[in-house]
């Protein structure tokens, strides 16, 4: 007999239940992608360590037992409530969609829009999370993430986005104190905002080597975004994505402080593990994402069309 508290193998048991339900080895086999001699191994394996006659076996075919048939209801029972909380918890899965995204695009370009998605997906929830550090996917945490970069990530696939852009902005009321940007040698009545990097590179975009000074710039902020909301204020002029910025600069609360466009030829991306190729909720999420990047790009087209594009 079996120990108490020991089950029998599952591959034996899922074999019973099959044979038992289906009334054939054959069928069974059939089922389960697998060979009728298996199916019948799996049986004698089990009977054996039960010490119970599940089957009786004929020429042709095989009649399960009183007790193999009591035992069946059972199992059958048993396997169909497993089935059933697997269906369960693919469903809560589908229906919430767990994202990383960089802080700068998520606050300022994809939060603004996630309403959207809501109203057209009323039944994905979406949960959204902000890291400047690249985090992992795959382990459950996150289905999906929005990086930049060129692209490079093996074991993901990637949509882009848009590129990634920048060009001086400023409140309105600087656009004067703007003119003498141009020249990192004289000095500016308002101090610079944003990365370094990124205003050395715009600066050689113009022609000009080397870029501005340490003295010009201001505050130094942690991400783009806050740049940006400090340029809103009046506090300077920050180096920062027109495209990322569109809505300030559509509402006036921005203005280019120079016609230059500058890019380092990286770009925004949506990604996701290939092992999530069927996953509904995410197929849903990238091409919702694709279809709103595309207008966007293409509504900034003079923008993307006369950029230079420079290696960092």
């Amino acid at each position: 007999m079996v120990r108490t508290g020991k089950l029998p193998p599952l591959p034996s048991i899922r074999a019973f239940e099959a044979a038992a339900r289906l009334e054939s080895f054959a069928r069974a086999a059939q089922e389960l992608g697998t060979t009728a001699a298996s199916v019948s191994y799996h049986v004698r394996q089990l009977e054996r360590q039960t010490g119970v006659h599940l089957f009786v076996r004929h020429p042709h075919k095989v009649a399960l037992t009183a007790t193999g048939a009591a035992i069946a209801r059972e199992a059958t029972a048993a396997f169909a409530a497993l089935e059933a909380s697997f269906v369960k918890a693919r469903d809560q899965d589908e229906a919430r969609l767990s994202l990383t995204a960089l802080p700068t695009f998520g606050t300022s370009w994809l939060t603004p829009r996630l309403g959207r998605f809501r109203a057209a997906h009323p039944d994905i929830a979406i949960e959204l999370e902000l890291s400047a550090e690249p985090q992992p996917l795959g382990d459950g945490r996150f289905d999906a993430a929005i990086r930049h970069g060129l692209g490079e990530w093996p074991g993901l696939r990637r949509v882009r986005l848009f590129p990634v852009l920048f060009t001086p902005l400023c409140a309105p009321g600087l656009r004067d104190a703007a003119r003498e940007l141009t020249d990192p040698g004289r000095p500016l009545d308002v101090p610079l905002l944003g990365r370094p990097d990124w205003w050395a590179l715009w600066y050689r975009a113009l022609g000009v080597v080397p870029g501005p000074p340490p003295d010009r710039f201001g505050t130094s902020l942690a991400a783009e975004h806050m740049d940006i909301a400090a340029a809103v204020a009046g506090h300077g002029i920050a180096i920062g994505s027109p495209i990322l910025f569109a809505d300030e600069i559509a509402a006036g609360r921005l203005v280019p402080a120079h016609d230059l466009v500058a890019g380092d030829g990286r770009a925004f991306w949506f990604v996701y593990p290939v092992a999530r190729l069927q996953s509904a909720k995410i197929a849903r999420f990238r091409d919702w994402l694709a279809a709103v990047a595309a207008a966007e790009v293409a509504a900034a087209r003079h923008l993307v069309e006369r950029a230079v594009i420079l290696d960092p």
